[in-house]
């Protein structure tokens, strides 16, 4: 009875140690994943990792890429390109494989999920003509990289890119830059998305390296021609600058902004991890 019992004891403790560490892995995991005070993620066009990263076209983004960090196995989920924007923006592809238009979806999103815990959200579409239009091409602007024109209810939050604020500390809590087809490389040349980039993002890129913000740059795919690999890179105040090795998509990022905030999980992302290891230790700690 004596030996049962110090078996029941020790296996007891045993327990009751693993919970103890996964407990302490868990809170060190929320410990070092930050709260910035506004994110802004800028979504590029069809171009692969190896045409952007170390090319003289892009003097800006590279630069931006030595200053945070660089994900060297970065990758779109699909092609073409709108079920890419869907899936950071939701979660989900929607079972659309094309770039059909207009939709009307239903069901959580980032801006949703955001808005439900008291915080905000804007999408600025570059070249749209008004707040809420539902068009699918205007010039240069194209509804299918515009996810949020999606959902009917988020038509106040959908606003042409002037009403992206001058001052940041007036941004939303997460904003979605959409470039223009001339900007974002899918009719221009990388260059030209480089130069609008710089010119356009670059004062917050600035200003975000000491306000507690972050910039999300990436690109929907690749141009069909390899496996879809893409460049991705974090810059701000809490980011350790370097490269990071980590595999990622276009669902891991949403699961870190979710994660960030403490956002209920959306479809997909949830079999994704927050991405670590790329964050200082000073920064707000949700």
């Amino acid at each position: 009875m004596i030996k049962n019992s110090s078996w029941f004891d020790m296996l007891t403790m045993n327990v009751v140690v693993v919970a103890l560490v996964l407990a302490a892995q868990g809170a060190l995991a929320a410990d070092v994943l930050p709260r910035p005070d506004h994110i802004v993620v800028v979504m590029e066009e069809n171009q692969p990792y190896s045409k952007i990263i170390g090319n003289r076209d892009t003097p800006y983004i590279n630069a931006l890429a030595k200053r945070g960090v660089l994900f060297t196995h970065s990758y779109g989920v699909t092609h073409p390109s709108q079920p890419n924007y869907l899936a950071l923006f939701s979660g989900s592809t929607h079972g659309i494989g094309s770039n059909a238009c207009p939709l009307e979806l239903k069901g959580e999103n980032l801006a949703s999920a955001l808005i439900a815990q008291g915080l905000s959200f804007a999408s600025y579409a570059e070249s749209m003509p008004e707040a809420g239009f539902e068009g699918c091409i205007y010039g240069s602007y194209m509804r299918k990289h515009n996810p949020a024109a999606n959902w009917k209810e988020l038509a106040a939050f959908n606003r042409p890119f002037p009403a992206f604020p001058q001052d940041f500390n007036q941004l939303p809590t997460v904003a979605l830059v959409i470039p223009d087809q001339r900007h974002d490389m899918h009719d221009g040349s990388i260059a030209q998305g480089d130069d609008w980039l710089a010119q356009n993002i670059g004062q917050y890129a600035q200003w975000a390296m000491s306000h507690n913000s972050l910039l999300i740059v990436t690109w929907d795919e690749d141009d069909g021609s390899g496996d879809n690999q893409v460049a991705t890179i974090f810059a701000g105040a809490m980011i350790k600058p370097g490269r990071s090795a980590q595999r990622v998509n276009h669902y891991t990022v949403l699961r870190t902004i979710s994660a960030m905030y403490g956002l209920p999980t959306l479809g997909e992302s949830a079999q994704q991890l927050p991405i670590s290891g790329v964050w200082l230790s000073s920064g707000k700690k949700h």
